[in-house]
């Protein structure tokens, strides 16, 4: 599973596998779900799964009704700018921080904080296998 993440010195691809900088990527525009939330600093939606960052701790809202409700997550994560959903695995999230990825693959509950250190994150994308 690859990621391109934007950053403040270019685009690269990540493998989200091997937890490595694989190259350079090509440009993206992430499409940004609207999203009736206070404080709302990026959203990301596939199917009914809908996520927020939020400039609050924590830093995530997650609904899985397309927003009609929605609970907290990412309790222990730091401040975010960017996140992304799997569109073939909902429950597949990707959380930028300022120079770090984490990565969760059960709907949020739990995250792990992948090895590369990047340039200040400013978006993330899935890209498809």
């Amino acid at each position: 599973m690859n990621a391109a993440v934007k950053t403040a010195s270019g685009t690269y691809l990540v493998d989200l596998e091997a937890e490595e900088v694989v190259g350079e990527a090509d440009e993206f525009d992430q499409q940004r779900p609207s999203v009736e939330l206070p404080r709302v600093v990026a959203a990301a939606a596939a199917g009914a799964t809908v996520v927020a960052v939020v400039d609050r701790r924590p830093p995530l809202a997650v609904s899985h009704d397309a927003g009609s409700t929605w609970h907290e997550a990412g309790g222990g994560l730091p401040p975010g700018f960017a996140v992304a959903v799997d569109e073939d695995n909902p429950d597949v999230m990707l959380f930028a921080a300022r120079n770090r990825l984490y990565l969760s693959e059960n709907g949020g509950i739990f995250w792990r904080a992948l090895v590369p250190e990047l340039p200040e994150i400013k978006a993330v994308a899935f890209l498809p296998d």
